[in-house]
């Protein structure tokens, strides 16, 4: 805490030099009020602003500058405001400076909206180099506290290039863009390599850190170039520190791996799953020796075993109760582990990971796809299970941060119910209501047809293979044919190759995520796959997705540190392009496919990390970067 307040007061006092208004002198007309307030001997920021506010003139802005740097060391943020608010009322003041001490406060408060409306009203006034990369770099925090790395890059890059121009001075301004500029991908990175040297230089550092991560005589070799290149270049602040650090990062050699898998009970089918694809992806690892233990012995047994192995690694174990109970007794504290599923407990140690193949992931990439493509009023259907609520609940809370409408949910009991919950929910039976009652008033034939509600403009489907192919029949019907086709979605649940061999038509039409492992089309591994089908033609969907599991904890095991360590690296697996996340979580962003003309085929969809809520209108007013 000591050196995060030493940080603020020279964040802070930095925005005070970049004043061109100097702060009032005590002169003869004043050395009598100065005196008394000497005299009161008022050290909190409260107490000064309170005696400034029954003062006059310089002097009173004398005390008003006090509190405020009084309110700074205590963080007093709402005091801040205040104190700022009140000089506001002062002509002699520096106004466009006292308005970025204000977004800095709110800033503070978690008020980022306010914040970003203060910054966007001053970009008409931003004359001075000093107040542009104050304006800049407190605009691009706000965006990066927000966890949106593509839209500060730009803020930064300007604060960056406005303070190396003019010689100026913002702590935590090359730290601040640095960490920000390390959670792109390689792609977003290509997509800023342009613009200004400053901007370029940046840029092609963070490439090479990426490129050459786990490489150390090539990255070595890549900053000695970069520092030929831009001898002078701001980033040099953080070079030193920052090469040394990720120089070090060597891919992770194992010599002994254990993995812990149910070998026994009614599990065991899973763990041979598994045991096939960690084998699978040994035959092209460097990893000397593996150990297999049956997951369903003791904590007491399991940490004799590995005491006796000394492993270098632990893949394993797969069961959420077991993984709990090697938690509880710390059968795995001094292991580096990548546990096969989540778990909800803190992680103890830096070294564990967690991968699962979480539904969870394909519901937020699939929301914002939907968000990306602007739909407004998403439809969803699910089991009425306890999987089923929990992933609506997921995508209603995760939705609500991105937009004001609520979607549409629908829960069905069983195939007998799932009829009348679509016609409910679109509001078919209320249409078949009212042509009862017109045809009830006329004796004659009355030609009609059923409509449908129109403000729905996506249908997401959360059930499984055979309730997708109930599902997908009823929703054609009952969508009148006056509106345009509702584009229909589904997550991996709706996908089997084992039904889809005799059984596609009835899909015609329908998005979905899936595994890449399971689509025949889009496998860089096209030798494994014919092996796989050569050994195990008739293997159910879960022993497969298991196999693809287990191969990517083998294969991504070298690179599993600098994965930890590097914001947005990915690797590309049979589980899709996979990425960890800062709670040691293995996140994963599935492929896209679409059933059509009897055939599933690959497509890109438009994806990116939507804007939140409470920074949407703010970022309309500032433009699109």
């Amino acid at each position: 805490m000591r050196l995060k307040l030493v940080s603020l007061l020279i964040i802070l006092s930095g925005l005070s030099a970049c004043s061109t208004t100097e702060k009032p002198t005590k002169t003869t007309e004043n050395l009598s009020s100065a005196n008394s307030t000497t005299q009161i001997q008022a050290t909190d920021a409260q107490s000064m602003y309170q005696i400034a506010l029954n003062r006059q003139g310089a002097d009173k802005i004398q005390l008003l500058y006090s509190a405020r740097d009084a309110a700074i060391t205590e963080q007093s943020w709402p005091l801040l405001e205040q104190v700022c608010i009140e000089l506001e009322r002062t002509p002699s003041v520096d106004q466009v400076q006292n308005k970025l001490y204000i977004a800095f406060a709110q800033k503070q408060q978690n008020k980022n909206t306010l914040a970003l409306e203060i910054l966007a009203s001053l970009d008409s006034q931003l004359t001075q180099p000093e107040h542009f990369a104050w304006h800049q770099y407190l605009t691009a925090s706000i965006y990066a506290s927000q966890n949106l790395p593509k839209d500060a890059m730009p803020y930064f890059f300007r604060a960056s290039e406005t303070a190396s121009k003019n010689n100026l001075t913002i702590p935590q301004l090359n730290k601040g863009l640095w960490e920000n500029l390390k959670q792109l991908s390689s792609y977003a990175l290509e997509r800023f390599n342009r613009g200004s040297v400053v901007q370029q230089g940046w840029v092609n550092l963070a490439l090479y850190h990426l490129v050459y991560l786990g490489a150390p005589v090539e990255l070595d070799q890549a900053i000695n170039n970069w520092q030929r290149r831009y001898p002078t270049h701001p980033a040099i602040d953080v070079l030193p520190k920052k090469a040394a650090a990720l120089i070090a990062i060597a891919p992770l050699d194992i010599e002994r791996l254990v993995v812990l898998i149910p070998q026994s009970g009614a599990n065991e089918r899973l763990g041979d799953a598994l045991k096939a694809g960690i084998l699978g992806a040994l035959d092209s690892s460097l990893i000397q020796e593996t150990i297999f233990i049956d997951e369903m012995l003791s904590p007491s047994e399991i940490t004799a075993k590995l005491s006796e192995i000394k492993p270098n690694f632990v893949i394993g174990p797969l069961l959420k109760g077991n993984i709990d109970k090697l938690v509880a007794n710390q059968a795995l504290q001094s292991y580096p582990t990548l546990h096969l599923n989540s778990f909800d407990g803190e992680r103890t140690s830096t070294q564990h990971y967690f991968f699962a193949l979480n539904p969870e992931h394909e519901v937020q990439q699939a929301l914002e796809h939907f968000l990306a493509m602007g739909y407004q009023k998403p439809m969803l259907l699910a089991p009425n299970n306890g999987a089923g609520q929990r992933l609506v609940e997921y995508f209603n809370v995760q939705w609500q941060r991105y937009s004001e409408t609520k979607p549409e949910v629908g829960l069905y009991d069983d195939k007998k119910d799932m009829p009348t919950t679509i016609t409910s929910l679109l509001e078919v039976d209320k249409s078949k209501e009212r042509i009862s009652t017109v045809k009830s008033l006329f004796k004659q034939e009355v030609e009609s047809e059923t409509r449908s509600r129109r403000d729905i403009d996506v249908i997401y489907i959360l059930g499984d293979a055979m309730e997708t192919r109930l599902l997908k029949p009823y929703l054609d019907v009952n969508v009148s044919t006056f509106a345009e086709r509702i584009p229909l979605y589904a997550s991996s649940k709706s996908h089997s190759k084992q039904i889809d061999k005799t059984d596609k038509g009835d899909l015609d039409g329908l998005y979905f995520t899936e595994l890449p492992w399971m689509l025949s089309d889009q496998i860089s591994k096209q030798a494994l796959r014919q092996q796989y089908n050569t050994l195990w033609p008739d293997q159910a969907d879960i022993s497969q997705r298991l196999f693809a599991m287990a191969y990517d904890s083998v294969a991504m095991l070298s690179d599993i540190t600098q994965l930890s360590m590097i914001p947005g690296k990915q690797f590309g697996g049979l589980t899709g392009q996979l990425s960890i996340t800062s709670d040691g979580q293995i996140n994963r962003h599935l492929n896209w496919a679409q059933y059509k003309n009897k055939q599933i085929s690959a497509v890109q969809l438009k994806t990116h990390a939507p804007i939140p809520l409470f920074m949407q209108t703010a970022s309309d007013q500032m433009g699109s970067e």
